[in-house]
């Protein structure tokens, strides 16, 4: 990639800093030549001696003999590559060393500082930094060289988005949005490709080779594989979001409107966490959100999980009461797979914002789940008469629940008889 033609730089200084950092071209579809740019297009077989003391850089302390024998073999193996000094202490301070080749596959080397960026987008070096910030990332000082050439464009995109007429704080919300869901697919993503290269005995040489290489292979269809499930989500909003006369007509987006909010946690999650290990539940956890994946139908959407609890929304409330007892009976056919579920429900006025809900409703609904009894729905006086279809409901009285200023009607729902 030619740095003159390409990007254009307008000043002096930036092409120099352009070129001081040249990203590596990945190139082909053979994942083991990925990897070998990534080392600075040196073979297994090229690898020379660095001139770096690493026990007098500090970069084997706290290690014993057999351990430091792996970290040093590793780090020669990455200073031959070409990895600076400075990038291998920054990794090795931050417990990331192991990920150092798959973060340069990933990367493509570092090398642009903030103020080159900004220069060479017109992006303003404040908004840039909060940029980064909504998306979760560690802010570098200004004349560090830690933006990528993929970071590059994402600016320009950005300042694309504000030349369409996107407000800066619209451009912030949506960013904030896409870092968290995206920090966590990563997070899921790092332990797919980790279980696949580990296994007893691999030294850490190995191991990040292996690491970097299956990265290589992976990381191409990512960017098409996330790009189609958003467009996917985008055509399902189109669809099923109503925009009322008076917002038409006003030419708002909406403010509050009338939606139904669901919880359904695991009985007894708390105690399970004084007497099974994080893993097992984790797995509870993870086995709650595939379910509620599974049985839910538009209108009603999964907002969030929280821990052993997932949270719906609906505009139709006897939708969202389908969901959940569809749900309920989900886990009890899981046996002892999966504890026992309660839900609450509310109905009323609550505000979207940033893919959450806010409003009395989602507070009234997690009380209500709360004081549910296993195995059964619990809903409010507003979502009971909000709903048409021929449910069973049966009066559970009237409770003052913890934030809730006045005593709440509660009643709990049940699926109408077979005919």
């Amino acid at each position: 990639m030619s740095d003159d033609h390409d990007l254009n730089p307008p000043s002096t200084a930036a092409r120099d800093g352009a070129a001081r950092a040249r990203p590596v071209e990945m190139s082909g579809g053979d994942p083991a030549a990925r990897a070998t740019h990534a080392r600075g297009g040196r073979s297994d077989h090229d690898v020379e001696p660095p001139s770096i003391d690493f026990a007098a850089e500090g970069l084997l302390d706290g290690l014993d003999e057999p351990h430091r024998l792996e970290r040093e073999a590793l780090l020669r193996k990455l200073a031959a590559d070409g990895v600076p000094l400075a990038e291998l202490k920054r990794s090795s301070n931050d417990g990331t060393i192991l990920f150092l080749a798959a973060e340069r596959v990933l990367s493509g080397g570092r090398r642009y500082t903030a103020a080159q960026i900004s220069e060479l987008t017109g992006v303003d070096l404040e908004f840039l930094v909060a940029v980064r910030r909504a998306m979760g990332m560690p802010i570098p000082a200004t004349d560090e060289a830690l933006y990528t050439e993929d970071e590059l464009e994402s600016v320009r995109m950005t300042s694309a988005f504000g030349q369409a007429g996107v407000s800066e704080e619209e451009i912030l919300e949506l960013t904030r949005v896409l870092g968290r869901g995206l920090s966590q697919a990563a997070e899921a993503m790092r332990a797919v490709v980790l279980r696949l290269v580990l296994e007893p005995g691999v030294s850490e040489q190995e191991l990040a080779q292996r690491y970097a290489t299956a990265t290589a292979e992976l990381s191409p269809m990512l960017g098409p594989l996330i790009a189609n499930l958003l467009t996917l989500h985008l055509r399902q909003m189109a669809q099923g979001e109503a925009i009322n006369a008076a917002e038409r007509s006003g030419g708002q987006l909406p403010g509050s409107r009338e939606v139904a909010i669901g919880f359904a946690d695991l009985v007894g999650f708390t105690r399970l966490g004084e007497e099974v290990a994080p893993e097992e539940l984790g797995r509870l956890s993870a086995r709650l959100e595939i379910i509620a994946s599974e049985v839910i139908e538009p209108p009603v959407r999964l907002v969030k999980t929280i821990g052993d609890a997932v949270m719906l929304a609906s505009t139709d409330s006897a939708t969202l009461l389908h969901s959940l007892l569809t749900l309920i009976d989900a886990a009890d056919a899981d046996g002892e797979e999966l504890p026992q579920l309660r839900a609450g429900a509310a109905l009323g006025p609550a505000l979207s914002r940033a893919g959450d809900w806010f409003g009395r409703p989602v507070n009234l609904a997690s009380r209500i789940t709360a004081i549910a009894r296993p195995g059964s729905v619990l809903v409010d006086r507003e979502l009971r008469e909000g709903t048409h279809e021929d449910y069973r409901w049966s009066y559970a009285g009237t409770r003052r629940l913890r934030g809730i200023r006045e005593p709440v009607a509660l009643y709990r729902a049940r699926r109408p008889l077979p005919a």
